[in-house]
């Protein structure tokens, strides 16, 4: 039996995670989790799964919810402190850090601390800080499984082989919503058409990063971190179907991908069971026959920006992509609250950018601190627009 605390649980890859757990109640068992304001939700998964510690965004749901279950012998908590709690729990074994956007980053660096395994699907902690966690996860030792469906790929693709033999990482994208579209063609497309994703069923944020082909951008940078190479060595290929989910070449031209119909729980298990494996009965066989072909092309940066500047902002390194974090979840907030169009997104991240001076190797507080400025700046921007 493993023990897991799950942050964001309510969120999409929470509500995976969730699926996995049930669908192998004898092997993981929730005992604490966080979410955010999806009460309704939260209320089943105490009745489920029987957490020892839940942690709500906000005091007034934490009372509520300590006094509908007055009863049972569950710590609640709520808040920044609530998500710390929730992701050093002492019995829990692994963290499964699902949250979205930089409010993973202190929990995940506190339960490294902790000496909790991480099963990361926060992409966001590692562009905004991916020298100081894996650097504090080397030092206690701790293993940093990746959720994402590309680095969970390249993390099986490279299993069995040396570190020093790897020529380039491939990094597979749909190219989401508005992949048939032009640049002309994306200057009114609303926040629905937006979140109409092909492939996958996500969580509204990453969807529209999807859109803008930022999502693939924090997968660079991510990747980068993860498997230290530099970003050099790093491409992105369009593959509409989502079937490879990334590859990665070798200096003998060997190329090894990892196969699979979309679905989010199959890297979410491997994470929580590495380095064996499980079944997933519920989980779509891949059937190649059927498919007949797969469909690649180049990236165009002309076309897709926010990668470029995602590239751009990973080489520079420091502080630079804290600020274009931290400006995309801003400019993205602002585009799904209607305030300003889908172009306006990348406009406000390159804006960002330029009027920022990169700190090199900063610490966490210099990073908090950029952070903080950089969503100042955003909100400022879209209150004059």
């Amino acid at each position: 039996m493993k023990y897991i605390s799950l942050l964001g649980a309510t969120g999409s890859i929470g509500r995976q995670t969730a699926e996995v757990v049930r669908e192998h109640p004898d092997q993981f068992r929730i005992v604490a989790l966080s979410a955010g304001k999806n009460i309704g939700l939260i209320t089943e998964y105490i009745e489920e799964f029987n957490p020892e510690l839940v942690s709500v965004q906000n005091k007034e749901d934490y009372e509520a919810l300590q006094s509908q279950f007055a009863g049972r012998n569950i710590k609640f908590h709520w808040g920044e402190e609530g998500l710390v709690e929730a992701a050093v729990y002492d019995k829990a074994q692994v963290l499964v850090n699902a949250v979205i956007g930089s409010v993973g980053l202190y929990p995940t660096l506190q339960a490294i601390s902790a000496k909790k395994d991480i099963a990361i699907a926060n992409k966001e902690t590692l562009v905004t800080a991916g020298h100081l966690v894996m650097s504090e996860a080397k030092k206690a030792g701790v293993k940093l499984l990746p959720v994402d469906s590309e680095h969970s790929a390249i993390f099986q693709a490279l299993q069995g082989e040396q570190h020093k033999n790897i020529e380039r990482l491939i990094i597979t994208a749909s190219g989401g919503s508005f992949r048939d579209r032009t640049r002309e063609d994306l200057k009114n497309v609303t926040v629905e058409e937006a979140l109409n994703h092909p492939n996958w069923s996500m969580g509204a944020k990453i969807t529209i990063d999807s859109a803008s082909m930022m999502n693939k951008g924090l997968e660079v940078i991510e990747a980068h971190w993860l498997f230290d190479l530099p970003y050099e060595k790093i491409d992105v290929l369009l593959h509409k179907e989502s079937i490879i989910h990334s590859m990665v070449e070798f200096h003998d031209s060997s190329v090894m991908a990892q196969l699979g119909t979309p679905d989010m729980r199959v890297p979410i298990q491997y994470a929580l069971t590495y380095p064996d494996r499980l079944p997933l009965s519920s989980s779509s066989r891949l059937n190649l026959a059927q498919l007949g072909r797969l469909h690649f092309s180049e990236m165009d940066f002309g076309r897709y920006p926010a990668l470029k500047l995602a590239y751009e902002a990973g080489k520079m390194g420091g502080t630079m992509p804290t600020v274009l974090n931290a400006a995309n979840e801003e400019a993205v907030a602002g585009f799904l609250s209607g305030m300003i169009s889908f172009l306006d997104i990348e406009a406000l991240i390159e804006d960002a950018l330029s009027n920022h001076d990169a700190i090199i190797d900063p610490e966490l507080s210099v990073i908090q601190e950029i952070d903080l400025e950089t969503r100042k700046y955003i909100k400022t921007l879209l209150k004059q627009r």
